[in-house]
């Protein structure tokens, strides 16, 4: 049974920096694409950032020029580099991998629990 595990939440100050790491149990496909959801307190599931099987990265308006991204070559790891996070920002964060990619927008507009794999998540609270 495939897993995805986040790590790396925490508390920040506003204007700091945190990475977040989420790694799969077993290689998911050369097709694959990985993505960042969260969700804030009172608030439903909301994509932040996706990455494609070819490394292209897609980011929600939100967070867009102030978090990255990325993966590791054999793409069982994604990060997402969160610089200048802000108060709006804390959430809880998950990670989650699909076999085939869709369309990252759409993706990322439309999470659901039915498509690919999730993690459990993990909390960042950004402080004022």
């Amino acid at each position: 049974q495939m897993e995805l595990v986040e790590s790396g939440g925490g508390s920040v100050q506003s204007g700091g920096s945190l990475t977040l790491s989420c790694s799969a149990s077993e290689y998911i496909s050369n097709s694959a694409c990985m993505a960042w959801f969260r969700q804030r307190p009172g608030k439903g599931r909301e994509g932040v950032a996706s990455i494609d099987s070819d490394g292209i990265p897609t980011y929600s308006d939100s967070v867009k020029g102030r978090f990255t991204i990325s993966q590791d070559d054999i793409k069982m790891t994604v990060y997402l580099q969160m610089n200048d996070p802000k108060p709006e920002d804390t959430a809880m964060y998950y990670c989650a991998a699909v076999v085939a990619c869709p369309d990252q927008e759409w993706w990322l507009e439309h999470p659901r629990d039915d498509l690919g794999y999730w993690g459990q998540g993990t909390q960042v609270t950004v402080s004022a």
